[in-house]
């Protein structure tokens, strides 16, 4: 069957053939992912492509960790959340506060020039957050594109004490240049055609300044019915805890608990689904080979009595417990 390649795919496989180091190949071969028109024809030469980004990303891997900081992070965690922004938006102040990271903060501009991953935890699970530089047309490296295009989610930084329409419009704006779109938390994110739809969380920061509310009316009036926004101060820590909660819901994912028969259930380490997954996918989840052993399931939460035998497209929800019998 005909792949059908636009001459744009040819363009950015000569940028691979003359990429010298294993993060500009990577992203040549996103740049070929993303312009590839999806249909049958192309599902061996997609999965090839893949297949290399895999294999560049553990040899980029292998570097040193303040080079691997700059160009591919690899996800830990239940998602990658890339925090971008303007210049002294306040991104790697919220780093600090929120994760294990230790990035540069000061009150003058540019003090972020790598990619800087840390850990945040909410409650019983952790979400990988990413500080990267500024959003600034003269300075965006060859890495970031691809790193947001990776990423599951993005949150958007908007200084307060600055106009906040001029700030969403300028980023935006670069996105759109990077072939990104954002769209609400509820949609659920895909790639279509050249386009990445990321889901997307805007943190309103710097509330503790005064003469920023005429900033936050603007931003809210704009955007509250598009995406979704909290109000923080990653200074004095203000709604820190609103955004760790936001960002999960923005994540749209579930939590399952499992048990075995006779025990309690363990809470320590959930297992993390997409909404909508069935007792099919947990079971995958849980040990690949239990789904073709599983004789029937027992699940606490969303059946209508507790411990009720299920189907296997049983639809789970947040804090169910299963039973899984083999």
């Amino acid at each position: 069957m005909p792949t059908n390649l636009p001459p744009q795919y040819f363009g950015a496989e000569k940028a691979f053939r003359l990429a010298r180091v294993p993060e500009e190949k990577i992203a040549a071969l996103e740049e070929m992912l993303a312009i590839m028109p999806k249909h049958k024809g192309t599902d061996h030469l997609r999965a090839e492509l893949r297949a290399r980004i895999a294999k560049l990303t553990q040899v980029s891997a292998k570097k040193t960790v303040t080079h691997r900081a700059s160009t591919v992070i690899p996800k830990e965690g239940i998602a990658q959340v890339a925090i971008i922004g303007l210049p002294n938006a306040g991104k790697s102040q919220l780093i600090a506060k929120v994760t294990n990271a230790s990035p540069t903060v000061a009150d003058y501009p540019f003090t972020t020039h790598t990619a800087i991953p840390g850990m945040m935890e909410f409650e019983n699970i952790k979400i990988q957050l990413i500080d990267t530089p500024p959003l600034v047309p003269s300075s965006i490296e060859f890495w970031l594109t691809n790193l947001l295009r990776r990423a599951e989610a993005l949150m958007i930084m908007v200084d307060l004490d600055s106009d906040s329409l001029v700030q969403m419009e300028a980023i935006t704006a670069a996105l759109g240049k990077m072939r990104i779109e954002l769209v609400s938390g509820k949609a659920e994110e895909e790639q279509t055609g050249i386009v990445y739809h990321k889901k997307v969380l805007i943190a309103a920061n710097k509330i503790d300044l005064s003469q920023t509310k005429e900033s936050l009316v603007a931003l809210e009036e704009n955007f509250r019915d598009k995406l979704p926004i909290v109000v923080i101060s990653a200074k004095n820590g203000i709604g820190l805890e609103e955004l760790k909660l936001k960002l999960y819901e923005m994540l749209d994912v579930i939590r399952v608990y499992t048990k075995a028969p006779g025990d309690k259930p363990d809470f320590s380490e959930p297992i993390v689904l997409s909404r909508g997954a069935t007792l099919e996918d947990t079971a995958v989840e849980v040990h690949k080979d239990f789904l073709a052993r599983l004789k029937y399931a027992r699940v606490w939460g969303s059946g209508k009595h507790a411990g009720i035998m299920v189907r296997r497209d049983h639809i789970m929800k947040d804090g169910d417990i299963i039973e899984l019998h083999i």
